[in-house]
């Protein structure tokens, strides 16, 4: 019986890395909007959750039928009377009134083992409702009994229509010990909870205006940068206006960020903004050096070299030239930042250069709230 478990817990443990790599934009968004920056302990607890849901998903919808276009079941696909399982356990398992001994047939009866699995599939559930969400128990038990209506709707839909007819029941069962396994979990939590950090407590001894800005805040960042100027840049193409790429590079990189105080979306995302290095204003030439070496630049040649149309006017000799001059830029450039990365006090070349930063900008707080934490 175990055997069976095996299977879909090895394929969720194959699945992780992927659905770990989609989970982590999100997760790096929202960490630096609502806490800005990323805590160890917080960070390893949710992708611990996210690691449990796949297990979980995984052993409710796994084994899946060989086919689509499977056969429709011939007995009930509905199990309507609560704690039926514990009269299937009466009946199945040889119990004697004079015989204590044979109450431990119980551990091992298919269905009190089936029940048992049940209530373990949502301990972790009430586990990190209780010590990281800090729900209350009464809504710890609606979510627990909402995820278990999600697994069971999932199967007597046969995954919402994916197949042609449920391969699993519908079992009210389910959803009592599913329910019951949320509550038990969110009850140890409140017991372990004095032996592991407080998660409300985990920000209070951080000093973001100590905090420097990583590389991986800076690159997503600029990732948001990216696709909300490629895709400026491709829409006022597709609406035939004669605006040329460095024109929405010069709007974008060189007068938003003049606009808003140094921020351009991507740095809005992340709640950082471009600041002089001195700690003074932010000067035009200082804004115009940094983006026009890093986009205008290092962007620019690598955008012409992409560029077909204008290519052609360069010759064969002359676009190779340029195709060669971007590599060669692209190579020494990301040498650079390998360097600067394992030497974190030096800035980048364009950086130095413009005698600019990038500084984490997070709202203070409300004088209510100030109070609040003092005297706590």
């Amino acid at each position: 019986m175990f055997q069976s478990y095996l299977f879909p817990i090895s394929y969720a443990f194959m699945a992780f890395p992927l659905a770990a790599l989609l989970f982590t934009l999100p997760f790096l968004i929202v960490q630096y909007r609502r806490h800005g920056y990323i805590n160890k302990i917080r960070a390893l607890i949710l992708y611990l959750l996210l690691l449990y849901l796949l297990n979980a998903f995984f052993l409710v919808l796994l084994p899946m039928p060989d086919s689509r276009h499977n056969a429709a079941p011939t007995g009930h696909m509905l199990q309507p009377v609560p704690l039926q399982f514990i009269q299937d356990i009466l009946r199945n398992t040889h119990l004697s009134r004079n015989d204590p001994s044979s109450y431990l047939n119980v551990l091992r009866e298919t269905d009190f083992l089936l029940a048992a699995f049940n209530v373990v599939l949502t301990l972790p559930f009430g586990l990190f409702l209780g010590y990281y969400f800090r729900t209350r128990w009464v809504v710890c038990i609606m979510l627990s009994f909402g995820l278990s209506l999600l697994f069971e709707i999932t199967q007597i839909t046969g995954i919402y229509g994916f197949f042609d007819h449920p391969y699993r029941i519908f079992d009210v069962d389910d959803l009592i010990t599913n329910t019951f396994g949320g509550i038990a979990g969110f009850r140890i939590a409140l017991w372990i909870s004095g032996l592991l950090p407080r998660i409300e407590q985990l920000d209070s001894q951080e000093d973001l205006s100590a905090k420097k800005v990583t590389y991986t805040r800076r690159g997503l960042a600029c990732l948001l940068d990216a696709v909300l100027w490629m895709a400026a840049a491709l829409l006022l193409n597709l609406l035939s206006l004669n605006i040329s790429f460095w024109s929405v590079s010069m709007v974008y990189f060189l007068i938003v960020p003049l606009l808003t105080g140094g921020r351009t979306l991507g740095k809005w995302v992340v709640r950082i903004r471009l600041g002089s290095a001195d700690g003074g204003p932010l000067k035009l030439w200082m804004v115009w050096i940094r983006y026009g070496l890093l986009y205008g630049l290092l962007g620019g040649i690598n955008f012409l070299s992409l560029d077909s149309a204008l290519m052609l006017n360069f010759g064969t000799a002359g676009s190779t030239v340029v195709r060669i001059t971007a590599s060669l830029a692209d190579l020494i450039f990301f040498i650079h930042l390998l360097m600067r990365m394992f030497k974190r006090d030096r800035p980048l070349f364009y950086e130095e250069w413009s005698r600019t930063h990038n500084v984490i900008t997070w709202p203070d707080p409300q004088p209510a709230a100030a109070a609040e934490t003092l005297a706590n």
